[in-house]
């Protein structure tokens, strides 16, 4: 059973989604607002398939019902300061939130009914951009670099404690490479494999949830400081997708959409020179072969329905960041706002 604080906090459900039909191809998008407010919110997440967790700019955090789109939302102080959250995770018992530069917070629900303050970090650099867990006691966080390698973080006992790794253990980062906390999809893991994408096109790779780390290059466009990947996703061991590009000169289109079929080792672009043009997150659709893809960014939402070759543009509407919830709805958030979509 899950503890209190928890059940309290994230309102969390116990019916599930009726299945659905999957599609054959993605031609349209329904889209219907179910929170608005004066916030910025880069981190989403599903708790279970009843409750999706948010934490945004200004402090702000909380749940989205799925089945009633009720929402609940509360601010985190700390001291004067009103954190910007642009990364969130949890466990089959907690949720957590980080927020970006320094100081660096980390949250998690605490027994009190209130969130707990389990990691900080203060000083010239410091600025954390995406988290996720392996499993239930197991975490990662990343953010930019710092004397020389990539900041990384990790928990082994729940996200009670955080210890940062020794640049002694990881990759040596060129000078200013880092990761862009735009969407917080910075990180994918399935099982104990872990990829990390970074500014400068860079894959970061650990077969064993971050005790070794080796580095696969991409051709993803990089060398500007707006340039580089944005956001990464495996559908499976074996097949991801990056995207990025630059958000400063958002049409632009070469190099900045790539797929791999080996697990990252190797990474091709795809629909080079062609639309969409920056983005800020890409997912695949669960359970459709590793067909169906959807981007969304400032510039709207895109998807590819075979495997990111084509692109389709589908809406102008404005998202920072999606995660499914099946194989045919998703919610994303952006600027003010989080949307249940529909794709059809």
């Amino acid at each position: 059973m899950k503890k209190t604080s928890f059940v309290l906090l994230l309102v969390v459900l116990t019916v599930g989604c009726h299945p659905k039909k999957k599609p054959v191809s993605f031609t349209s998008v329904a889209i219907e607002t179910v929170f608005e407010d004066s916030v910025s919110i880069r981190a989403i997440e599903f708790l279970d398939t009843n409750t999706l967790a948010f934490a945004g700019s200004n402090g702000i955090f909380g749940t989205v019902d799925t089945k009633t789109n009720a929402v609940r939302s509360s601010v985190q102080r700390y001291d004067s300061i009103l954190p910007e959250f642009r990364a969130v995770a949890n466990t089959s018992t907690d949720f957590f939130m980080l927020s970006v530069a320094s100081p660096a917070l980390l949250y998690k629900t605490g027994d009190s009914g209130q969130m707990e303050l389990v990691y900080t970090e203060e000083g010239v650099g410091v600025f954390y951009d995406s988290m996720t867990f392996w499993n239930d006691q197991e975490g990662i966080a990343i953010g930019d670099s710092i004397d020389g390698c990539l900041s990384i973080i990790i928990t082994r006992d729940g996200g009670k404690k955080w210890a940062k790794l020794s640049c002694s253990v990881l990759p040596e980062s060129p000078s200013g490479e880092g990761a862009f906390a735009a969407s917080n999809t910075n990180i994918e893991t399935i099982g104990e494999n872990t990829w990390v994408a970074t500014t400068l096109g860079r894959v970061l790779f650990s077969p064993d949830k971050g005790k070794t780390w080796e580095v696969f290059e991409t051709p993803i466009i990089q060398g500007e400081p707006a340039k580089g990947i944005y956001s990464i996703d495996f559908y499976n061991e074996k097949l991801g997708f990056v995207i990025g590009g630059d958000y400063t000169q958002s049409d632009a289109n070469a190099a900045n959409k790539a797929i791999t079929r080996d697990g990252g080792k190797t990474w091709e672009l795809t629909a080079n020179g062609k639309p969409p043009g920056y983005k800020s997150c890409v997912q695949f659709a669960p359970n459709l072969a590793g067909k169906h893809l959807v981007a969304v960014g400032f510039t709207g939402i895109s998807c590819s329905n075979d495997a990111g070759h084509t692109w389709e543009h589908l809406s102008d509407e404005s998202f920072y960041t999606l995660r499914f919830l099946n194989d045919s709805i998703a919610y994303a958030a952006g600027k003010n706002k989080i949307a249940r979509l529909v794709f059809r």
